[in-house]
């Protein structure tokens, strides 16, 4: 192999249509555009939704619903998850860290204890927010709610 040798690979360099030439490179007269038309002027571009005159899609549905800007979205946690982070690691204190650190959240999520599950063991639980359920749960067995 040598330098002058070298060659693209086969059919991957094609050559650019040479478009309006003259009729006889085949491409002259329209240009491939066809006859007339806003598709066939120069300047032409196609609007966004546009469907030629009719109605847009976009249009016809019916808007609805809305985003509340001021939703805080809580990444939920429950008891079970607790109990098993409880055992598993043998703690009686479990905070937000404990919880990122397990995998149950990321370290910009805001955290919700939820009841779901049972807990068995008294331990101090440190979370953004409780449900009454969770809350009632972990005071039940001894262990005290902090919220953040």
């Amino acid at each position: 192999m040598k330098l002058n040798t070298l060659k693209p690979a086969a059919g991957s360099v094609k050559t650019n249509r040479r478009l309006g030439r003259g009729a006889g490179s085949g491409l002259g007269g329209t240009s491939t555009r066809g006859h007339k038309g806003a598709k066939a002027r120069s300047g032409y571009k196609r609007k966004i939704g546009f469907e030629g005159g009719q109605m847009p899609l976009q249009r016809r549905v019916p808007k609805f619903g809305f985003k509340n800007i001021n939703r805080v979205e809580y990444k939920a946690v429950n008891l079970s998850d607790i109990q098993a982070l409880a055992t598993a690691q043998n703690l009686e204190k479990i905070g937000v860290a404990d919880m990122v650190a397990a995998g149950l959240a990321s370290k910009k999520d805001l955290v919700k204890v939820l009841g779901n599950g049972t807990l068995t063991s008294k331990v101090d639980v440190e979370a953004h927010a409780f449900s009454k359920s969770a809350e009632a749960a972990i005071e039940a067995v001894g262990g005290n709610v902090t919220k953040l």
